[in-house]
């Protein structure tokens, strides 16, 4: 018997040992998972109990609730329920009398109504032991209005933040980090894969491209507080003018410095650029040399084969990197924290030298306050942004499949 066959029952050993290591270790990802998809979930769902500073029933006219009440009558209740001092600064912030219906109606909600949370139950306890819920509302709470509440909704999608965790939502949040995920992209993607040509088609191979390619590998394991600093010094500070929009006479009144949307994209597009650059020189110099033959052969250029020839077969690898990239910057918050970004706002961004928040930023604000019911709004709010990358990266990736096939 040779040594070959003698080493064949240790080497099916081995391989099976390493092949239960291999399950394992997906079976634990999966696991962990889908404990942490649990817990958001079961915060996300549940009873609440609320109490009013005065009832909603009792501001109905002759039967009819104050929701459906036409703006005279609901600024005659804004007007009997709130002190003179009140209904003046509320006034002079807009004048009442010319605020729409939904307006008055969001002004009788918290100025007159004026609901708190007083209790929050989780959705496991909510399913299973809701009557000693009921029952601890019915002892602890008499006067609250106990009711079921999916803390994600659509008014939660549409709505913008508030100091009342029953109204607040996450529109200038999404609006916020879809503005500057754009700048990030149109800056990062062409850069990257630009510099990945050069690198990998053109440069020679000396000192300077070499420590060139050092310092991108080492770039790229840099912490995402680090590109704050830089972001922070340079978009924030020293590119100031631009970046607010004062040398283009557009700056916005409320915030006349660097710390604008256009400083944050491109921040987190320095982030996200080394990775990039990587991802897109290990697809390039995965495209067989003997393609590029052919089309030097055919009398093709430098320029010809590498535009029509070597990046159509390696954009399916560079996309793919690119939208790791992108997912990597939706999600972070160091950077952004470090530039100025705001923790509480209540107007949505409409160019990109506004003011801004992101829904990582908004997770981070509402995770750290401690009352329970902005812990169910984070909650809410990171399945809003794991739908929201979900659905981005879908698109991506559909659009990376269809050109994948148009060139093959």
């Amino acid at each position: 018997m040779s040594l070959a066959q003698t080493n064949i029952p240790h080497r099916n050993l081995l391989g099976k040992t390493w092949r239960i290591i291999f399950l394992a270790s997906t079976i634990v990802g999966i696991i962990v998972l889908t404990l942490l998809l649990v817990n958001i979930l079961n915060q996300s769902y549940g009873y609440v109990a609320v109490e009013f500073k005065v009832d909603p029933a009792s501001l109905a006219v002759n039967g009819i609730s104050f929701e459906q009440l036409s703006s005279d009558e609901l600024i005659r209740i804004l007007g009997n329920n709130l002190t003179p001092n009140r209904y003046r600064t509320l006034d002079k912030a807009q004048p009442i009398a010319e605020r729409s219906t939904e307006d008055l109606l969001n002004l009788v909600y918290q100025e007159v109504v004026e609901p708190s949370v007083v209790n929050t139950w989780l959705l496991w306890d909510s399913l299973f032991n809701t009557a000693q819920i009921q029952a601890e509302q019915a002892e602890n709470y008499p006067t609250a209005y106990l009711f079921l509440k999916p803390w994600i909704n659509l008014n939660f999608i549409t709505s913008p933040q508030s100091s009342d965790a029953l109204s607040a939502g996450i529109r200038t949040a999404i609006l916020g980090s879809l503005w500057i995920i754009t700048i990030t992209f149109l800056f990062a993607f062409p850069t990257g894969v630009g510099a990945a040509v050069y690198l990998e088609e053109y440069a020679s191979d000396n000192k300077l491209n070499r420590f060139i390619q050092t310092n991108i590998n080492n770039l790229a394991g840099v912490p995402s507080i680090i590109y704050g600093m830089l972001g922070l010094t340079v978009f924030v500070r020293a590119l100031a003018p631009i970046t607010s929009g004062s040398m283009f006479g557009i700056t916005d009144p409320t915030n006349a410095n660097g710390r604008t949307i256009l400083s944050a994209g491109l921040t987190l597009a320095l982030l996200i650029l080394p990775v990039i650059i990587i991802n897109a020189q290990e697809a390039i110099r995965a495209v067989p040399n003997s393609l590029r033959d052919a089309s030097y052969g055919l009398g093709a250029t430098k320029w010809q084969t590498t535009w029509h020839h070597v990046l159509p077969n390696s954009l399916s690898g560079i996309l793919t990197g690119t939208i790791l990239s992108i997912s990597r910057a939706f999600g972070e918050t160091a950077p952004l924290v470090v530039i100025g970004a705001s923790t509480y706002i209540t107007f949505d961004p409409d160019n990109i030298f506004s003011k801004f928040t992101t829904l990582p930023i908004q997770i981070y604000q509402w995770s750290v306050r401690p009352q329970a019911e902005f812990g169910n709004l984070a909650a809410a709010a990171i399945i809003a942004l794991l739908l929201l990358l979900i659905t981005i990266n879908a698109i991506a990736i559909l659009f990376r499949n269809r050109y994948s096939r148009r060139i093959s």
